[in-house]
């Protein structure tokens, strides 16, 4: 990150000279992040168990931003992962997404990294620069589902000068992940070269009030190129019952060396019509009904015959190609609900109807509580051959509680817990269980 950083430690420099600033100090923010984490990975059939728990803390220091035309500022963050149970034998190998990987299988005593972006303002536009970027957009959505966060290195620009529409674009380099001190190219599942350019830009137009449409486009220099379509709805049926439509397309293909030796796409273990090439188009259409506490959403997901859908996924990628050890870097979020606890629901043909149901407490006078179920079915995914099909299905449950007032106000609790079954060529049947503790304590 010798970069980054050196380009942070000239923001901050010439920062400090107006740290005494309106806006800078007094619209600051610090904030400590603790979170501590069981994860308990069964495979009911084959392979190694996982077994592991660790405790995560997270110092953000967001700065306001200087007077004047431009302002300035920076954001720093600071991360710290501490190993505190689990061994060699309770673990999987060096493609860890939970914990940093020893010479010898086992997990290291502790990790961190350090990262920052410098930014600017004009008017209602922001630019953000550094490496520690967390993008939560459509064609990339950074993933927080273990202990550390993943997060990019590279510039991103966010406009709202036109009113009720958000610009989004940028160009990312490198990714940081979950599970790892290192920084490595972006790539996709299954690749182990990888690409320093990942373009983007798009936006979200409120059309009126109650919809939002959405166009995305995003290029990963040597895999592929992908375009998003989004409409959202909420129509509100009284004060406490509502209905929303959410529909989503996303159209892949091949970009420049993707298919060639170490650019292949893997296509989620599935079937491919060109081996190695990004070919797909996926769409789904999810419905939530609202009533009080309670939220009922059924939908369904087709991804196109061709290929598996495709996102950033660095989990296959290598210092120095295909000779050396993996960098832990796996562990990786998409914009669709069939991204769920254990599996994604993604390979070619795959037709995934899926529901949930969730209830907020807070309607029965518990506020801070909730509790949610949910089921998704994949069926006729093409085998590799292309010559059969399987499916699958998994069931997941979480209940979420955060105490509301008091001396441990904010102290927040997640029990979660996942089934995954399938046939043929699935990826095999788990159990997963996680609980976890959370807490940020304010200091600005």
């Amino acid at each position: 990150m010798y970069k980054s950083s050196l380009a942070l430690a000239v923001a901050l420099g010439v920062l400090a000279q107006q740290a005494g600033a309106a806006g800078f100090v007094e619209d600051s923010k610090l904030t400590l992040s603790s979170r501590t984490m069981y994860f308990n990975d069964d495979n009911r059939e084959s392979g190694i168990d996982q077994k592991e728990s660790g405790q995560g803390f997270k110092l953000d220091y967001l700065s306001g931003f200087t007077e004047g035309t431009v302002g300035f500022g920076v954001d720093v963050q600071a991360l710290w992962g501490i190993h505190l149970d689990g061994g060699r034998g309770s673990r999987p190998d060096a493609n860890n997404t939970f914990f940093p990987s020893d010479s010898d299988g086992s997990a290291v005593h502790d990790w961190a990294r350090i990262g920052g972006n410098a930014k600017a303002r004009f008017s209602k536009t922001e630019v953000h620069y550094g490496s520690a970027l967390a993008p939560m957009l459509p064609i990339l959505v950074s993933n927080d589902g273990r202990l550390l966060p993943q997060t990019f290195e590279g510039g991103t620009l966010q406009s709202k000068e036109i009113d009720n529409l958000t610009i989004n674009a940028g160009q990312l380099t490198h990714a940081m992940g979950r599970a790892s001190s290192n920084r490595t190219g972006l790539s996709v599942s299954g690749a182990f070269r990888d690409s320093n350019k990942f373009q983007f830009a798009g936006g979200d137009y409120k059309l009126t009030p109650d919809l939002t449409l959405q166009y995305y486009y995003s290029n990963l220099e040597d895999f592929y190129k992908q375009h998003f379509l989004g409409a959202t709805h909420v129509f509100k049926i009284a004060d406490n019952q509502s209905f929303k439509t959410d529909l989503r397309y996303f159209d892949s293909r091949s970009d420049g060396k993707n298919g060639e030796t170490g650019y292949a796409f893997d296509n989620n273990g599935g079937y491919a019509k060109n081996g190695g090439e990004v070919d797909n188009k996926t769409w789904s259409a999810m419905f939530t009904y609202t009533l009080g506490g309670h939220a009922l959403m059924l939908g369904h997901q087709q991804v196109g015959d061709d290929g598996g859908f495709v996102w950033l996924n660095q989990g296959s990628v290598r210092k120095d190609g295909a000779t050396s050890s993996l960098e832990g870097n796996g562990g990786a979020s998409f914009y669709l609900f069939t991204d769920s606890m254990i599996n994604q629901f993604a390979r070619a043909g795959e037709n995934t109807t899926f529901g949930q149901y969730s209830y907020d407490f807070a309607s029965l006078g518990v506020p801070g509580l909730k509790a949610s179920v949910a089921y998704l079915r994949g069926d006729d995914i093409r085998n590799k051959s292309g010559d059969g099909s399987y499916n699958e299905w998994e069931r997941d449950a979480r209940v979420d509680y955060t105490i509301q007032q008091g001396s441990l106000k904010g102290l927040g609790f997640s029990l979660r817990q996942g089934v995954y079954r399938g046939s043929g060529e699935s990826i095999g049947d788990k159990d997963q269980t996680r609980f976890i503790v959370n807490y940020t304590y304010n200091f600005l």
